[in-house]
């Protein structure tokens, strides 16, 4: 059976790719993996756009990144583990990709979700710097978002 980590690994793959080298993402930060952003503690802090990385070290930094993304969502939102599954695939999903720091600033869209006000919440996320920057994912994971509303 998939577990809600499978899942939450496919969309992921699907939104930042799979890379087993050091790329630099689209704020020309250096990154590798499933969109992991290196950091200076990384072992490949000092290595160039190129520079290969083994598939063990690539699931061990996405292990640690879901760790941390499933974390911060559950100290974002007041009852995270009680939204409904699509909800909390698309809060996971903004979370990896932002960070927990940058995504605690959509406070009205934390509010609207946490309320479950999907259309509201849906609104907020495509009115932000977020949705000019991604907007295919954006739109993807709204569009997962509004369907809510139907159910």
């Amino acid at each position: 059976m998939e577990t809600f980590t499978d899942r939450l690994r496919t969309d992921l793959e699907h939104d930042e790719g799979v890379k087993y080298e050091i790329y630099l993402d689209h704020l020309h930060l250096p990154t590798f993996g499933i969109g992991h952003l290196v950091r200076k503690k990384d072992p490949e802090s000092s290595m160039e756009v190129g520079d290969p990385i083994s598939k063990e070290r690539v699931e061990s930094a996405f292990e640690e990144d879901i760790a941390t993304t499933i974390k911060d969502c559950k100290r974002i939102f007041k009852a995270w583990d009680t939204l409904p599954e699509e909800a909390k695939f698309v809060t996971a999903n903004m979370c990896f990709q932002l960070g927990g720091p940058r995504f605690t600033k959509f406070k009205k869209t934390i509010s609207h979700c946490n309320n479950h006000k999907w259309v509201d919440m849906a609104s907020e996320m495509r009115n932000s710097k977020w949705y000019t920057q991604t907007t295919a994912r954006a739109e993807r994971l709204i569009k997962r978002i509004l369907d809510l509303d139907q159910t």
